[in-house]
């Protein structure tokens, strides 16, 4: 077994395994997940994967084996003994949001009786995707909760990672996890309930309101910055797998939240990070590179974000339809009105009041950035949150400087070509 060097995943959970744990675990230097609970082992943990689980590039699971030390060496025994107190004193310790704000360290686990009460008896369906339906419940306390119930073939005997991943990922721009349901071949996990649904619903109903400018900049930012924690503020990174308009939630203040980051996987930041797996996400948002390497990184996600993105702009969808030739990718639609410099029949014709021109060809190129075919050319997520930010704030400012006497969008309209090589636009496939 130690000759699967590029080994990630390893569950040995409940398999009545005897004996001490062997060292060639410690040699598998892409391992991220290492389950062994529920078992008989006995000695020592090594202090590699002690160390490994302490840096975070490691999840470690060793709980149920009573004969089992969590300890290095005597000559290491003082520091690895601080290093134990440390993580027991951090389980017990309320979680936080990135930047510091306390949470509550309430995640519960709930019987599935629970659950039907919750939903009363799964009565309002509020989603459905790949993973399972999601319905709306309301806890006792009167919090309403979105649940989604998983079907057994989507958990993949992973139900108990997948907790913990949910436990310890908090950001103001992802949901928040409330709960979860393990019970028999039932099992479900409770998220706060963003009651204006997702961003699929803003764009593709058209008898909503459409967004304005300012709004779509606004939740633009905020899905950038949830996957920007994703990546960045992870230990091991995350990617997502399957960033799309329906898995961007938002609330009734238009806050954006990402959803069901809680279904990928992780992948290693040693060397080279990638994750090798079956082809998975949804048309039209998938990484080119993936149809032929099977291979994810964050760059990954960073092309699906910038389909997102020119969704928001142009009001299209990620696969236009047509009757009567080819179904065409946004990228191909876009690309050669960018080539004209046709800014006006690029952008969204709902779209309301008047915006600075310059914010929107901003976020234009940040889009096209995000979505060369070529994964090494799209920048990381922190530039297009840096990139978005500086759009956000020059429509801020146009908003301010235009005063009660406002000029019509075609009087303050002016058409100029994007300052990208001919050959970094991405061409008609």
């Amino acid at each position: 077994m130690a000759r699967f060097k590029s080994l990630e995943y390893l569950d040995l959970s409940n398999n009545s395994l005897t004996g001490p744990l062997p060292e060639f675990l410690s040699q598998m230097p892409n391992l991220t997940i290492l389950n062994l609970s529920g078992n008989k082992l006995s000695g020592s943990v090594p202090s590699a994967l002690l160390e490994r689980s302490n840096n975070g590039f490691l999840s470690l699971s060793v709980d149920g084996n009573p004969d089992l030390r969590v300890m290095a060496p005597c000559k290491k025994e003082k520091k690895n003994f601080v290093i134990m107190m440390v993580l027991v004193a951090a389980k017990q310790l309320p979680r936080t949001h990135q930047g510091g704000r306390p949470l509550k360290s309430d995640n519960r686990q709930f019987t599935y009786s629970e659950v039907v009460s919750i939903t009363n008896n799964f009565q309002k369906v509020v989603g459905k995707g790949g993973f399972g339906t999601v319905y709306h419940g309301c806890l006792s306390d009167g919090m309403q909760v979105a649940v989604k119930m998983l079907s057994p073939s989507s958990t993949d005997g992973s139900m108990q990672f997948l907790i913990e991943l949910l436990m310890q990922v908090h950001h103001r721009n992802l949901t928040s996890f409330v709960g979860y349901c393990n019970e028999g071949t039932n099992f479900g996990i409770i998220y706060e309930y963003m009651a204006y649904g997702n961003l699929a619903d803003h764009l593709l109903d058209k008898t909503r309101d459409a967004l304005s400018w300012k709004q779509s900049l606004q939740i633009a930012v905020d899905a950038a910055q949830g996957l920007e924690y994703l990546h960045h503020g992870c230990k091991p990174p995350i990617i997502h797998r399957d960033v799309k308009i329906a898995n961007i939630l938002v609330n009734e203040k238009l806050q954006t939240k990402i959803a069901d980051f809680g279904f990928s996987k992780f992948f290693p930041i040693e060397g080279q990070s990638h994750l090798s797996t079956a082809i998975v996400g949804t048309m039209g948002y998938l990484d080119p590179e993936y149809y032929t390497s099977n291979r994810l990184t964050e760059r990954s996600d960073v092309y699906s974000f910038g389909i997102v993105l020119l969704e928001l702009i142009t009001g299209k969808r990620a696969i236009i339809k047509s009757y009567n030739k080819d179904n065409t990718n946004i990228v191909d639609w876009v690309s050669p009105l960018l080539a004209r410099g046709d800014i006006r029949n690029i952008i969204d014709p709902r779209m309301p009041g008047n915006f600075d021109t310059n914010s929107v060809w901003k976020a234009i190129e940040t889009a096209i950035a995000c979505v060369p075919l070529i994964s090494i050319q799209r920048p990381g997520m922190s530039h297009a949150v840096i990139e978005l930010k500086e759009c956000l704030e020059i429509e801020k400012a146009y908003e301010q400087d235009r005063g009660p006497m406002m000029k019509s969008f075609n009087d303050t309209f002016d058409v100029k070509p994007l300052g990208l090589e001919i050959d970094m636009v991405p061409q008609a496939r």
